[in-house]
């Protein structure tokens, strides 16, 4: 396995090595952090690293990126992607990704010349990924796809470069996706998600799967791990607490499921 993850990496550094001058946009979340990283050891010409800081980016990300960026030295950009002034995005339609991306790569562009890379890999293609076109038509490149690796490679080699804590995050997309595909997106919300996550992390710990959903119904709380007897009672205290006070209506706590706040084109 060991040999793999080489291999694996040395893909990914011939890739890297291919573009002159890069600007890696940086979420947060593992797959970008660990490109991020990897790319700034080792290409000669230091990539530029691009953070958008948004009510739909959770506070721990963008703190993530920044700890980073002081430990490693990176020359670091934040902006404002400028989705929230997008009525299309604000809709929130099925493919709402296109146009959150639609607007951060046109961003980026706006501050630098260099060539956009994103963290998306394999896995990534195999699902319904909007975001994706919006990358195509601004000439973003995927490296991890370009080398052929996927997640679970993407943390094998995170941990190669001692990024131990970094790579057991669990999968964190965006805020916006916890809202309901038809409801609009708010900023409101979004924080109101973001507090209520990272009260319930504080309880299940920061690796745990934890979504906070905004339905028609009102709000459900989404665990990858279902707790029992007193931690239940406490979670679910703390959501109902929490809810309260926003003046939202809470339903219940279940189990974790990806993308449960997605309508399709299709069924919506």
């Amino acid at each position: 396995m060991r040999g793999e993850v080489a291999a694996a990496e040395q893909r990914l550094k011939d890739v890297l090595a291919s573009h002159s001058q890069l600007a890696i946009a940086v979420s947060g979340g593992v797959d970008s952090l660990t490109l991020a990283t990897v790319a700034h050891r080792v290409l000669s010409a230091a990539p530029l690293m691009v953070h958008a800081v948004s009510p739909a980016v959770p506070l721990a990300a963008t703190a993530r990126v920044r700890e980073m960026s002081v430990r490693e030295g990176w020359d670091l950009r934040e902006i404002n992607a400028g989705e929230f002034a997008d009525p299309d995005y604000r809709a929130n339609p099925y493919n709402r990704c296109y146009f959150c991306k639609s607007n951060l790569y046109r961003s980026i562009r706006a501050i630098t010349q260099r060539r956009i890379a994103s963290g998306a890999n394999l896995d990534d293609l195999s699902d319904y990924r909007p975001g994706l076109q919006a990358a195509s038509e601004q000439d973003v490149v995927h490296p991890f796809v370009d080398a052929g690796i996927d997640k679970a490679t993407i943390r094998q080699i995170a941990r190669a470069h001692e990024l131990h804590h970094y790579a057991e995050l669990p999968a964190q997309p965006c805020l916006a996706s916890r809202v309901e595909t038809g409801l609009p997106i708010r900023a409101g919300d979004l924080k109101f998600i973001d507090e209520l996550e990272c009260a319930l992390k504080r309880t299940l710990g920061e690796l745990s799967t934890v979504r906070v959903r905004i339905r028609t119904a009102g709000v459900y709380v989404e665990l990858g791990t279902l707790p029992d007897g007193q931690a239940a009672t406490l979670l679910e205290q703390t959501a109902r607490r929490y809810c309260d006070k926003a003046g939202y209506k809470f339903i219940a706590i279940t189990a974790y499921r990806q993308g449960s706040a997605f309508v399709s084109a299709k069924t919506g």
